[in-house]
């Protein structure tokens, strides 16, 4: 049985809200303004990858359930006691390892193939993104896929590193660390700049599987909404986006609205290209 797909409308300059079942003529805008953009960027989190077996860590089920973030989720935490930190990194290294990218992750992909899609910006570490086929993806927290070494900086596939041992070590001894950010780190100087530079030069921005609430990656929608930007948002549930900045909402699964967003995109040109 096909879910059910909500979509909310709001008129930001009016205030004006309507809510209904699917609304096929705002389905139907998203998918020309997809089509017309010069530039559209995609800005992702947890939510895209919850199909694909990954829970969002602030959710019920979690790793932050059972892990308290102050104890295994600050890079102060890390170096004072990275065995501690790595039996829960052992745990999230399994949990990505057992994911794959979902119809959501592919449509992305697909839009970019076709020329559509300038970048993904995503705040996910899993790299799934890459995995489905996108190749412009900005990690504004990092990469799982990469271990860095805390004293020379060398860098080693995760998926190469044993980690019977805790904390596993680079050759010159020094504790491997994924290269991802922890609380307490900075945004990586250049995935942050490149992103800000996409925000504010793209003419579309869909918003999807994120609430927007962790700074400064919360910033892109605004930024890119004051630069003339039409934001749409797709997501389970409303947000604070929603009513200030996002021009709509569609709430249902990513993977089935991306799906037929990029499906009707697919067709459309191609009808286009049989008429010419």
């Amino acid at each position: 049985m096909r879910k059910r797909v909500t979509l909310v409308k709001y008129g930001i300059s009016s205030g004006f809200r309507g809510e209904g079942e699917m609304d096929e003529d705002l389905l139907q805008k998203t998918v020309e303004i997809v089509r017309r953009a010069k530039r559209v960027v995609a800005f992702t989190g947890a939510g895209i990858s919850v199909e694909s077996g990954i829970p969002d860590f602030r959710g019920p089920s979690g790793l932050w359930e059972k892990f308290d973030p102050m104890e295994y989720a600050t890079i102060e935490a890390f170096q004072a006691n990275p065995k501690k930190v790595w039996g829960m990194l052992k745990e999230m290294a399994q949990l990505l390892d057992r994911s794959r990218p979902n119809a959501a992750h592919r449509a992305l992909a697909h839009l970019e193939e076709m020329g559509l899609l300038s970048s993904v910006i995503t705040q996910n570490i899993d790299d799934l993104h890459r995995e489905a086929g996108s190749r412009r993806v900005i990690e504004f927290h990092g990469t799982s896929r990469n271990l860095v070494c805390m004293i020379c900086g060398r860098i080693y596939d995760r998926r190469a590193v044993t980690l019977d041992t805790l904390p596993p070590r680079c050759v010159c001894s020094g504790v491997l660390k994924p290269n991802f950010i922890f609380f307490g780190e900075p945004i990586p100087w250049g995935a942050h700049l490149e992103a800000k530079e996409e925000a504010g030069r793209c003419e579309v921005m869909l918003v999807i599987g994120t609430s927007a609430v962790v700074s400064p990656a919360c910033d892109l929608p605004v930024l890119a909404k004051k630069q003339g930007a039409v934001i749409v948002e797709i997501n389970l549930e409303e947000t604070q986006l929603t009513r200030y900045i996002s021009n709509w909402i569609l709430t249902g699964p990513a993977s089935e609205i991306l799906s037929r967003i990029v499906g009707a995109v697919s067709e459309a040109i191609h009808c286009r290209s049989q008429a010419v």
